[in-house]
């Protein structure tokens, strides 16, 4: 059997390798590379790119990666200090989005993923979550992560994936505030929002922590499950879109 497709969002930083030194390249740390692989699919880094979604019609599941902070214009509200955003970053994944949305492609959202996922929906995020909780818990270091509690809605597509996880990782200073159109179904034991689905569709999921780095990785073999599954299932109509409708975002 053919692996599925998972196009994974990357992001453009100045790096260093061999003899260059501040070179602008396309970056997506490896570990999302290695649990898509082992998890059965196939992975294809995907650049910022906001001309259009074509590319999603050769792929069969999409995970936006962490990373930098979503732009707080994006949600209606002016930045914070602490916020570092790429605007090229949002509107290349919120191009994507919208289009998997309209044909129902199965999404996961790691971390920055997740808060993108929440402001696509209409929701709004924390952009700075020390000012909220009042400790750098969920982001003890730079480079290094923390580790917390975690419970997720009984029934939920979490709780379906993440049955008997009970601590996850954590390394990030935003979070989601409100979901918008998303349900939330996980929680931090300090009450920030671990986890976020859209009950609707057939896999959105958005997850606050970094299941790449995890020895159990379970959110991104489901994502794979789910690409399998689609790619496998009745061809998209005509138009594009599947019985599910137009897009939430």
């Amino acid at each position: 059997m053919t692996r599925p497709l998972i196009g994974i969002s990357a992001y453009v930083e100045p790096a260093d390798w061999a003899v260059w030194r501040g070179v602008r390249a396309v970056l997506v740390p490896e570990a999302y590379v290695r649990a898509v692989t082992a998890a059965g699919g196939r992975a294809v880094v995907l650049p910022p790119d906001d001309s259009d979604g074509d590319v999603l019609a050769v792929l069969d599941g999409l995970l936006l990666a962490g990373g930098a902070d979503v732009g707080p214009g994006r949600y209606g509200q002016q930045p914070h200090p602490r916020t570092e955003d790429r605007p090229d970053r949002d509107a290349g994944e919120l191009t994507l989005l919208t289009a998997a949305l309209a044909v129902d492609l199965p999404v996961l959202g790691v971390c920055r993923g997740m808060q993108l996922l929440a402001v696509a929906y209409g929701g709004t995020l924390h952009q700075h979550l020390p000012d909220v909780v009042g400790t750098e818990a969920h982001r003890p270091a730079p480079g290094v992560y923390g580790t917390h509690p975690v419970r997720f809605a009984p029934g939920s597509l979490a709780a379906r994936t993440l049955a008997g996880v009970a601590h996850v990782n954590s390394y990030h200073h935003q979070a989601v505030a409100t979901p918008g159109r998303l349900a939330v179904s996980g929680w931090a034991a300090d009450g920030v929002i671990e986890a976020v689905e859209d009950p609707g569709r057939p896999f959105v999921l958005g997850v606050q922590w970094h299941p790449e780095n995890e020895p159990d990785p379970r959110p991104i073999p489901a994502l794979v499950r789910a690409a399998r599954r689609r790619a496998s299932g009745p061809p998209v109509g005509a138009e594009g879109v599947r019985a599910a409708g137009p897009p939430a975002v």
